[in-house]
């Protein structure tokens, strides 16, 4: 039977999940944090934003899943939008893969919620990221927490919490198309 309070948080990387880890667990969610990564490039990389994201829900005292580096799989959904600018139908599909690899998790482990910290991000479109959140989780039996965490200077916050914190900080979004835009 699935719980409703227990939560799986969709992070895109450590630094945007500051804020929403301490959010949540304020509003009763019992939170573990799912990390998808088979967007990220190349194999390093993915590994430095693995271990930030291990370590901050250690901090939190959240759980964590990491799932398997994959990106042929990722590369093989996403080839055909290789051209799109940043922020186009590429992303869009990015954002798609990625909210239903976590919602195929919450299933298997029995959580009744999903949310993600994509929403924190300035350069993003919580509108856009909520619907394509409330569309997986209803396929899904799920429960879609919709939250806007720029919201009363989210994306600030999380800037001087993960300097607090030492965590890494990247500079693009990690997908190999994106590096072009460095």
């Amino acid at each position: 039977m699935d719980d409703k309070k227990r939560l799986i948080l969709h992070i895109c990387c450590a630094p945007d999940a500051t804020v929403p880890a301490d959010l949540l667990l304020d509003e009763g969610y019992r939170t573990e944090g799912f990390f998808y990564g088979g967007n990220i490039h190349p194999e390093e990389e993915f590994q430095k934003r693995a271990a930030a994201v291990a370590f901050l829900c250690q901090t939190k005292g959240i759980g964590c899943h990491v799932m398997p580096y994959d990106p042929e799989k990722w590369i093989g959904e996403t080839k055909a939008f290789a051209s799109e600018p940043e922020g186009g139908k590429r992303c869009l599909l990015c954002f798609e893969l990625q909210l239903k690899a976590a919602a195929e998790y919450a299933v298997r482990c029995g959580a009744g919620s999903l949310t993600t910290t994509l929403t924190i991000s300035p350069h993003k479109d919580p509108s856009v990221i909520n619907g394509i959140g409330e569309k997986i989780c209803s396929e899904h039996g799920l429960v879609w927490i919709s939250k806007i965490w720029r919201k009363n200077n989210g994306f600030k916050r999380s800037v001087d919490e993960s300097r607090k914190l030492g965590l890494y900080r990247q500079d693009y979004c990690g997908c190999i198309y994106s590096i072009r835009n460095r």
